[in-house]
């Protein structure tokens, strides 16, 4: 898609912002949504150019879930969803897992339902201090999509998670932050900077080989039945270092006290023997 209807997307120095744009529907979610904000994160994660994603909305809020007016499904209600189907928040929430490259979710007034569920697969969540949030299904006699229902447990604990999504109730930035699920809070009209600063600090101080391979050891092997099968990894990426220019250019840079320089391109440089790497 060259072009989006219901989201933005722009790159200004290394960060891509893609950002829900329906404000007059506080964001609402929808099919071409979902769909137009996974190509958007493909998009970002294929482009050598982008290093870090910021995701965020249009005007006071995130997002307040499904758009419930336009139905929320791309098929024919009375034949039911083809083979194959994939609700439409998932859609987005898988890609976002998969990405070589960081998302931060820079989030303002209400983030509920699919407007939560979508971000739990960033690596960042930041808050204002006008969030609400809420896994709000029960309450609409619906279930928990996007995946949130393996996401929000790893985030969060067990017991949180079924406190939330059992009860469906809203709360606030403060109880969210005491529980994992946002990273830091923030005045409303500076949570979108703080991302950027965020993101900033990526793009100078870090290796993009190292981080995509860093974000999916920790999302591929935290779940690992040992540590046995982890360090079998660790120790061909480590055994790897002698030969590798970005880890030669790491300890020189600090050595030297100078901004490192990385060279290594995630299109064409991560390890081959990495398990997730066909996906």
């Amino acid at each position: 898609m060259s072009s989006y209807a219901d989201i933005t997307y722009e790159v200004a120095e290394r960060v891509a912002t893609v950002k829900l744009n329906r404000p007059q529907a506080r964001n609402g979610y929808t099919v071409r949504m979902a769909d137009e904000l996974n190509d958007a994160v493909d998009r970002a994660d294929r482009d050598e150019n982008v290093r870090v994603v910021v995701l965020t909305g249009e005007g006071k809020d995130f997002s307040v879930g499904a758009d419930l007016s336009e139905g929320g499904f791309d098929f024919k209600l009375g034949d039911g969803p083809p083979d194959g189907w994939q609700e439409p928040a998932g859609r987005c929430s898988k890609r976002i897992f998969t990405m070589n490259k960081p998302v931060i979710a820079a989030l303002r007034g209400a983030s509920v339902g699919g407007g939560l569920t979508i971000t739990l697969s960033c690596d960042y969540r930041l808050a204002s201090e006008d969030s609400k949030f809420g896994f709000v299904f029960t309450r609409r006699g619906i279930y928990p999509e996007g995946a949130s229902a393996w996401f929000l447990p790893r985030l969060v604990g067990m017991g949180t998670a079924i406190d939330w999504m059992v009860s469906g109730r809203v709360f606030g930035p403060g109880e969210a932050l005491r529980h994992g699920l946002v990273h830091s809070v923030h005045p409303p009209e500076a949570v979108l900077d703080k991302a950027y600063e965020l993101a900033r600090e990526i793009v100078e101080t870090t290796a993009p080989v190292s981080v995509a391979v860093t974000r999916q050891l920790l999302y591929r092997m935290a779940s690992a039945p040992s540590p046995f099968e982890v360090h079998e990894l660790d120790s061909k990426l480590i055994g790897g270092l002698a030969t590798n220019p970005d880890s030669v250019e790491g300890v020189l840079s600090f050595l030297q006290k100078r901004p490192p320089e990385f060279t290594l391109r995630v299109t064409d440089d991560l390890p081959p023997y990495l398990p997730w790497i066909e996906e």
